[in-house]
Formats: C-alpha cells, structure tokens, sequence
C-alpha cells in the first residue's frame, strides 16, 4: 500500500512511502484487539480498594439484645452487616488486575488496529521534522494545515524529542509517543494516527515478525 507524505505546512510532497502489507494491510483480528485491549485498560488499575469487613470494624462483640422472645431477629454484636455503620459482607479487597497475554496476541493486536487504520483512509505521514524550540504554537499550526485540528490525533515519532513533546503537552486531543511504545488502545482511541516517515520502519520492524 503506498501513501502520500506530507511536510509540516501541510502540503502533500512528490514522496510516497510503501506501507507493509504484513503490518498494514492484514485481516482484522477483533478478538485479539479486544483482548490486549482489556489487558492495557486493566494494567492501568491500583487495584487499590478497600472496605472494612465484620471482623475490621471497630465495635463490642458484646451480643446486643436476647437471642429469642423479642419478635426479631436474632443479631450478634453490633458490627453485624446488616445494622448502619456494620461490617460489609464480601467487600473488596486489594488486589493485582494484571494478566497475561501472549506476545503474538498483542502483535496481532497492534497490526489489526493499524490495518484499520489504513483501510479508513485515517494515517497521514509526514516528514521528518522538529522544532526549534518547545512551543504549544507550532503543533496548533501542524494540525490546522493538516486540516485535523479538531480531531484526535496520535504523532508516532522514531525517536524522543524533547520539543516536539513539551510543544503537545497543553493539546488535550494531541498526544506523542514513540514508534516502539505504540499499542493496540492508542492506537484506536486517536481519529487519526501521524507516522513521520522513519517511525514506519520502525513499527514494521517490530511487528513484521
């Protein structure tokens, strides 16, 4: 597949790029994307929720009233579960939400999101550029000449640039990362996806095999 690139001004260049069939131009695998995408979401969690069970709540074990002749029913000590400010039954407890997934799962993954992409026409590339200085200005001006400004955008640099990140950090639909830090979820939650030219061969590295 091959495709236009484009220089900062937005103009489109005499240049164009070949696009790995193997990487772009795959079958869809949804499950897959569903998966590694249920485990990027699941990572992210603390996992750090707590409640006080009967046995945590402070409180007499003293019990509080008779255990029969009194037309209710029988109740222990005042931390029981059903009475206000009790123990909660099976509350949650801290825990790890991680796990595994295999490695050509999530490459699979990341191929099948790509190859969306390219299949909706939603993959710009550009030349490789930068900036002479970190400025919020100068990406504003990249996204109105690409005509992409209101849409969320994904820039894939092959190498960190201090500039060029500090410059997206106040763009609240813009976010940077590197070709070899992509993933399946940034991937499909950004309308569009930016690859300067020496990001492909990168992410074509990776995922090619």
């Amino acid at each position: 597949m091959k495709i236009s690139v484009h220089n900062i001004k937005g103009e489109e260049t005499s240049k164009k790029v070949q696009l790995e069939d193997s990487v772009f131009g795959i079958e869809p695998n949804d499950h897959c994307i569903y998966l590694d995408v249920k485990q990027h979401l699941a990572n992210k969690r603390q996992g750090t929720h707590k409640a006080k069970e009967r046995g945590e709540v402070s409180g007499s074990t003293k019990k509080i009233k008779r255990q029969k002749g009194t037309g209710g029913a029988r109740a222990g000590d005042i931390k029981n579960p059903l009475f206000r400010g009790g123990g909660r039954v099976f509350g949650p407890r801290p825990r790890d939400y991680n796990f595994k997934l295999n490695k050509k799962i999530k490459k699979l993954a990341r191929k099948s999101a790509l190859s969306y992409k390219a299949k909706e026409n939603n993959i710009i590339v550009l030349e490789d550029f930068t900036f002479s200085e970190p400025k919020t200005k100068q990406n504003v001006e990249l996204l109105k000449n690409l005509n992409i400004s209101d849409k969320k955008t994904l820039l894939v640099l092959a190498e960190p640039n201090k500039n060029v990140s500090l410059s997206s950090r106040n763009l609240r639909k813009f976010r940077v990362v590197e070709a070899s830090d992509i993933n399946t979820y940034d991937i499909l939650s950004a309308a569009k996806l930016l690859l300067v030219e020496s990001s492909i061969k990168i992410i074509e590295d990776v995922l090619k095999n």
